[in-house]
């Protein structure tokens, strides 16, 4: 039986993380459609999701060959990196030291690229958007990949973890068809934040669980160390803020 107590912070790190992952490489994938025309948008999204699945149908069958404790230590380290990676970024953007990711200006700065490449390369232009197309979503979409692969290996929650990530993929896609413009509004730092602190519990615990390490509370202890993660990532973040407005004045 699927202990839903689990399930469900699962399913939802997989889904804030695949949607911010998803959010970018979607706004990628509009400039190349909006400067040459869906075709090679669509190819080139089309080849990437391929190789995506083609990576976890290889991926797939190798956990079963590992032992449970093994294979939770090592989830937990994975989730651990990536969780003080989106922490830390987080925590800088809110302190403002690094500036806040603009969908538009991404947006641009991609169509200015390709723009760029058509002046050079006259004859390949089809090819080099679609190129870029593909791209975008191969390597957002492998980091989407081993989240979902490190949220749900541990606990036997591979299913669960997917289905966050497709309905993301989902709601990002039909939103952006439905407006047909970068996604601006999503608050990307919030939810990037929000996934840091939950993944980097879940690393926690699972490196805990792997090293043989009996929490109080057992699963519980993941809700302890979120707090934990988020009291000192809010901390963080206005010191910083604070130090950096001092040394500017």
């Amino acid at each position: 039986m699927l202990d839903w107590s689990i399930a469900w912070p699962a399913i939802t790190a997989a889904f804030l993380a695949s949607f911010v992952e998803v959010v970018e490489a979607f706004t990628i994938v509009l400039a190349v459609g909006t400067f040459q025309g869906l075709r090679p948008a669509l190819m080139g999204t089309g080849a990437g999701l391929m190789l995506l699945a083609a990576l976890v149908l290889a991926l797939g069958p190798l956990f079963g060959l590992i032992p449970v404790q093994l294979l939770q230590f090592v989830v937990g380290v994975l989730l651990l990196l990536f969780g003080m990676r989106w922490l830390r970024k987080a925590v800088l953007r809110s302190a403002g030291i690094i500036a806040l990711h603009d969908e538009m200006a991404a947006f641009a700065a991609e169509t200015a690229q390709l723009q760029e490449e058509a002046r050079r390369h006259q004859n390949r232009v089809s090819w080099i958007a679609g190129l870029t197309a593909f791209k975008a979503v191969v390597l957002e979409g492998i980091e989407v990949v081993f989240i979902v692969i490190a949220v749900g290996a541990g606990r036997g929650l591979l299913w669960p973890a997917s289905m966050g990530a497709l309905a993301a993929c989902a709601i990002v896609v039909l939103a952006g068809l439905i407006v047909h413009k970068p996604l601006a509004r999503v608050p990307e730092n919030s939810l990037k934040f929000g996934v840091g602190v939950m993944l980097s519990a879940f690393g926690v615990h699972w490196t805990g669980e792997g090293l043989g390490v009996a929490w109080p509370g057992h699963d519980f202890a993941i809700v302890v160390f979120a707090a934990i993660f988020l009291a000192v990532g809010i901390i963080l973040a206005r010191v910083i803020r604070t130090k950096a407005a001092e040394a500017s004045s």
